[in-house]
């Protein structure tokens, strides 16, 4: 089974899952060895760890297919990539969906904000109209060669005109062909309620963000609520800060890496993680001299 088959079949499976955010290679084989289902790749994230800046549209189309591809290239399961805005206007869109199916992703998230697109919790957003969405949505749908490959549609519009606009945008996205529906940033469980129960029967997904708009809930009451997916984008970067940081306070002060063993993985897990053992058997296959 390919991944965009994959991925169509969790849609369809009973219960929900959760979606956890990478950023690169190595934190989308990290979801993956830990035994998650699929994995999403953040922009927000790409934009945090590959270019140092915040989620405000930085990254091109470009950068973000580049470090897709090289995590579909070493995991397995399927990849719903963060497409932003699509990168444009819905000519822009084609592109971006052919860009992204051949670097191998199971689905493609796209948004209707006003480009340069912002982090969903971020405040100061726009939304473009209803209709040149749909339009998007549309395009996107001619654009993929795999007709598999899920196509997931998120509104910001709940920032902008209110929560009912958001549901009816929804709706109307739904409509248009998109397989799975995304109302970004709620702000109360009655409102997330009023979504689910809006839009019942529809795939949708709702964003945890640690610190953001929408109240952390665990995966049994979303459940409950009525959301497919549970998406943690970037708990794993904010994870990996923390580590960062303080193993590298810890050998300013000490002078010293002791006190690091602990909280470092050991030399066995990384080669372990990186297929050392693979690049040894190749070399014994191929590299006749060694």
């Amino acid at each position: 089974m390919n991944k965009s088959k994959e991925f169509q079949k969790l849609l369809q499976e009973p219960g929900s899952f959760i979606l956890p955010g990478a950023y690169d290679a190595m934190s989308a084989k990290l979801i993956e060895e830990i035994g998650f289902k699929a994995i999403y790749a953040t922009g927000a994230g790409i934009s945090n760890a590959q270019l140092g800046w915040a989620d405000v549209g930085l990254t091109s189309l470009k950068e973000v297919v580049d470090i897709v591809a090289r995590m579909a290239d070493v995991t397995n399961i399927p990849i719903v990539v963060d497409g932003d805005t699509g990168f444009g206007n819905a000519i822009n869109v084609i592109r971006t969906v052919r860009e992204f199916e051949r670097a191998g992703v199971a689905a493609i998230q796209m948004e209707d904000q006003v480009s340069p697109k912002k982090c969903g919790h971020f405040n100061g957003k726009d939304v473009i109209s209803k209709e040149e969405m749909v339009g998007k949505i549309k395009a996107a749908l001619d654009a993929r060669k795999d007709e598999n490959l899920a196509i997931m549609a998120r509104t910001d519009a709940i920032a902008v005109n209110g929560v009912e606009d958001a549901i009816d945008r929804a709706f109307a996205y739904y409509e248009a062909g998109a397989d799975i529906i995304f109302v970004e940033a709620p702000n109360t469980i009655e409102e997330l309620r009023q979504i689910t129960s809006s839009l019942k029967g529809i795939p949708q997904v709702i964003n945890l963000v640690e610190g953001g708009k929408t109240p952390l809930i665990s995966l049994k009451e979303a459940e409950e609520i009525g959301f497919k997916i549970m998406l943690c984008a970037n708990t794993a970067l904010r994870s990996a800060i923390k580590g960062i940081t303080e193993s590298l306070r810890i050998l300013k002060e000490e002078g010293s890496q002791e006190n690091l063993l602990p909280i470092i993985c050991t030399w066995e897990e990384r080669q372990s993680l990186f297929k050392l053992n693979q690049i040894k058997e190749w070399e014994k296959k191929y590299l006749y001299n060694i």
